[in-house]
């Protein structure tokens, strides 16, 4: 088995980004590291918080880092859960996948190479 490092990304979906934005901002105390139109990003305490609008998510979904994902993948699925999405590159190397349990909550691993 492969292990984790633990939930350090957590994507919330939002309908208006600027609404949200301005929330998670008072309740964070600092400004967004990443601030566009498709995308919403905070670092605090070791963690990344994420707004995602549009994205056709319907509830928070925690990402685990990991060292592979695709052995990582490999193991939840062999114990019982679904592929969503394929890991895909996001850019700055950075691989996400999802996949679901199997009552069907949404999880998600992450490797930065």
């Amino acid at each position: 088995m492969t292990a984790t490092q633990g939930i350090k990304t957590v994507l919330h979906p939002v309908s208006d980004l600027e609404k949200a934005k301005a929330v998670y901002t008072a309740l964070l105390g600092l400004e967004p590291q990443a601030d566009s139109a498709y995308y919403v990003g905070y670092d605090t305490a070791g963690q990344h918080l994420g707004l995602v609008p549009n994205s056709g998510m319907t509830s928070p979904v925690s990402y685990w880092h990991v060292d592979d994902i695709e052995a990582k993948l490999a193991e939840v699925t062999a114990a019982g859960a679904t592929v969503k999405d394929a890991p895909k590159d996001v850019g700055g190397g950075r691989l996400v996948a999802t996949f679901t349990d199997p009552d069907g909550n949404v999880l998600g691993v992450l490797q930065d190479r």
